[in-house]
C-alpha cells in the first residue's frame, strides 16, 4: 500500500522500498518496476542522516526511446524510534519533472505511517521464527514439524506430488549421556544438527522432534532420494568424532507418502521403520 501510494504522487511512475538487513542482504520491493535488480536510492556515502535524497539520471545520446527510462528519483528514509529501517524512493520518467519540498513532505507522511507497520511486522516475524525453532539445535521444533508435515501432505495429495520423510536418531544416545553427562549430550545433539544442515537441500525441512530424534521432510522427493539423503546424513555424522562422544552412528526410518496417508499415519510409518532399524 505504501508503494501504491507513492506512485499516486503527481508525475511519479514507480516506487521502491529498500529495507536494510542485519544479514547484509536488503529486502527490496517495487511497484511500477520489476523488483529484480531494483534498488532504492541510498543515503550519503559518509552515513550522514539526510532528510531526503534527489537524483537525476543521464543517458547516452544513442539510447533508443529515452522517454521510457527513469530520469530522476526522490528518496526519504524510513525511520522508527530513531532507527533507520531503509528508504522509500519514487521515480519519474518525465525529464521535466523536478521534485520539491512538497514532494518530500508527502513522502515523509507516507513513511511516518509505514515505518511502524514495517517494524511491527519484522518483530512479529522474528518472534514467530523463534517460536518455531528448537532452542538447543536451531532446527525447527516438534510443533512446527507436525504443522508443516500436515501442510505438505495436503499439498502433495492435492497436486499429486511426491513427498518423503526421514525420521532418525542417534544410536545408543543414553550411553552417550551416561558417559559425557547431559550437558555433553546436548553439545553432541547441537553438533549433529549442524552436520544435518550441511548436507540437506534448501527445499528440505529439518526438525528436532524430541530428545535425540530428528526428522527431515523432503517435498517433491521419492523414497530413492530420501534413502540417498539418509546415506549422506549417516556419513556426515559418523565420518568424524563429535566432541567427547567420539564417532557416532544414526538409525533411520524412511517413508514415501501413499494415497491413503494423512500426516499422522505417514509419520507413524516412518517412526515404526526407525524402530525396526534399531532392532
Amino acid at each position: 500500500r505504501t508503494l501504491e501510494a507513492g506512485t499516486r504522487l503527481e508525475g511519479v511512475d514507480a516506487a521502491v522500498v529498500r529495507l536494510d538487513s542485519a544479514e547484509g542482504t536488503p529486502t527490496v520491493a517495487a511497484h511500477g518496476l520489476s523488483p529484480d535488480g531494483a534498488e532504492a536510492i541510498s543515503g550519503p556515502p559518509d552515513g550522514s542522516p539526510a532528510r531526503a535524497i534527489e537524483v537525476r539520471y543521464r543517458y547516452d545520446d544513442t539510447v533508443e526511446h529515452p522517454e521510457t527510462l527513469i530520469s530522476g528519483g526522490l528518496a526519504v528514509p524510513l525511520v522508527q524510534k530513531g532507527s533507520r529501517l531503509g528508504y522509500l524512493a519514487v521515480y519519474t520518467r518525465d525529464a521535466t519533472r523536478n521534485f520539491g519540498d512538497d514532494d518530500v513532505k508527502q513522502l515523509e507522511a507516507l513513511t511516518e505511517r509505514a515505518a511502524p507497520a514495517i517494524e511491527n511486522a519484522r518483530q512479529f516475524r522474528e518472534a514467530r521464527q523463534l517460536a518455531d525453532l528448537d532452542a538447543l539445535t536451531g532446527l525447527h521444533n516438534r510443533r512446527y514439524f507436525h504443522e508443516t508435515l500436515a501442510r505438505e501432505c495436503a499439498r502433495a495429495h492435492r497436486y499429486n506430488r511426491r513427498l518423503s520423510l526421514i525420521v532418525f536418531d542417534v544410536d545408543d544416545f543414553k550411553d552417550v549421556n551416561d558417559e559425557v553427562g547431559h550437558l555433553g549430550g546436548d553439545a553432541v545433539l547441537a553438533e549433529a544438527a549442524d552436520r544435518v544442515r550441511e548436507v540437506i537441500r534448501s527445499a528440505d525441512i529439518p526438525c528436532r522432534v524430541g530428545g535425540d530424534e530428528f526428522a527431515v521432510i523432503l517435498p517433491e522427493s521419492g523414497i530413492d532420494q530420501a534413502e540417498h539423503l539418509f546415506g549422506r546424513l549417516q556419513a556426515a555424522i559418523s565420518q568424524r568424532p563429535i566432541g567427547q562422544a567420539g564417532r557416532l552412528h544414526i538409525s533411520a526410518g524412511v517413508a514415501e507418502l501413499k494415497p491413503e496417508d494423512d500426516s499422522i499415519s505417514f509419520f507413524e510409518r516412518a517412526d515404526d521403520a526407525l524402530y525396526r532399524a534399531k532392532d
